[in-house]
């Protein structure tokens, strides 16, 4: 697919760092010899409880999404309809988490619960409707045309780089939710755990 193909590696490096943002609720390991209040616990289960799907689901298509830059023979149908299925499991993602946290409700006992909770289920509805958009750009492009097509694939990698900044603004917002006592409750809940070897063996806590 001669002219796409930078394009294609420039997608894939624009999305590559997407699953990352759930590695924001991992959970650090806490020091609390205490631990956290039974009911932040039972909060942070509801939570975690839906991460490893939904992590997966994002993993998988950012992994569609670096195969096609490594096959510069692939036709443009395929590549459309990959990239296509890739956003559309993106925004079905990071919708679920959002609506999981949202489900949740304020974590209880936490000072700011309530922001912190909506601010990272905003964010992350925020991107589950780029991916939407950017489902909705694809399958829009001619694959008839190669010269179209390219330049279509063009803007849609153009249009990646506000949702690295949304990414990057979902993070922060996943790790101020994830502070202070969220963060022993969600250290203990093995879904989380789970989710974030998986996306990120080398980050640390």
């Amino acid at each position: 697919m001669e002219g796409t193909d930078p394009v294609n590696k420039k997608l894939a490096a624009a999305l590559s760092g997407g699953a990352v943002l759930v590695v924001a609720l991992s959970g650090c390991s806490s020091n609390k010899d205490s631990g956290p209040d039974p009911k932040l616990v039972a909060w942070a289960k509801k939570v975690c409880d839906a991460v490893p799907a939904q992590d997966a689901k994002i993993r998988a298509a950012n992994a569609s999404i670096a195969k096609i830059a490594t096959d510069g023979n692939l036709p443009p149908k395929t590549a459309k309809e990959t990239y296509s299925q890739a956003f559309q499991d993106m925004a079905e993602g990071y919708k679920a988490l959002a609506a999981a946290i949202s489900d949740a409700g304020a974590p209880p006992g936490v000072e700011a619960g309530a922001k912190r909770q909506q601010d990272a289920a905003k964010n992350l509805n925020g991107l589950a409707t780029s991916y939407a958009d950017l489902k909705k750009k694809v399958d829009g492009l001619d694959t008839k045309d190669q010269g179209k097509f390219a330049n279509g694939l063009h803007e849609v990698a153009d249009q990646t780089k506000q949702i690295g900044e949304q990414s990057n603004n979902g993070t922060e917002a996943l790790k101020r939710l994830e502070q202070g006592d969220v963060q022993a409750a969600i250290a203990k809940q093995p879904s989380c755990k789970v989710a974030a070897s998986a996306s990120a063996p080398a980050t640390t806590g």
